[in-house]
């Protein structure tokens, strides 16, 4: 499955979180390292929902950018 993560950059590095898949984050100290992090936890976090008989969440989640006047 494809999930939408939400990089954000901290005053120690980056985190990261799906909005598809509520409380699964991830920490690191580069985005490279944090996108790693972030695809471990999830299909942690899947395989745990699994294995209590629980269905995964489905991605609905998007993104998208906006231009404002400055």
């Amino acid at each position: 499955m494809r999930y939408l993560v939400v990089v954000e950059e901290t005053s120690t590095g980056y985190s990261a979180y799906s909005p598809d898949v509520p409380g699964c984050i991830a920490t690191a100290s580069s985005v490279d390292d944090v996108q790693r992090e972030m695809a471990t936890a999830i299909a942690f976090h899947l395989e745990g929902m699994r294995n209590e008989g629980l269905s995964p969440p489905a991605p609905h989640s998007s993104s998208l950018y906006v231009d404002v006047p400055a």
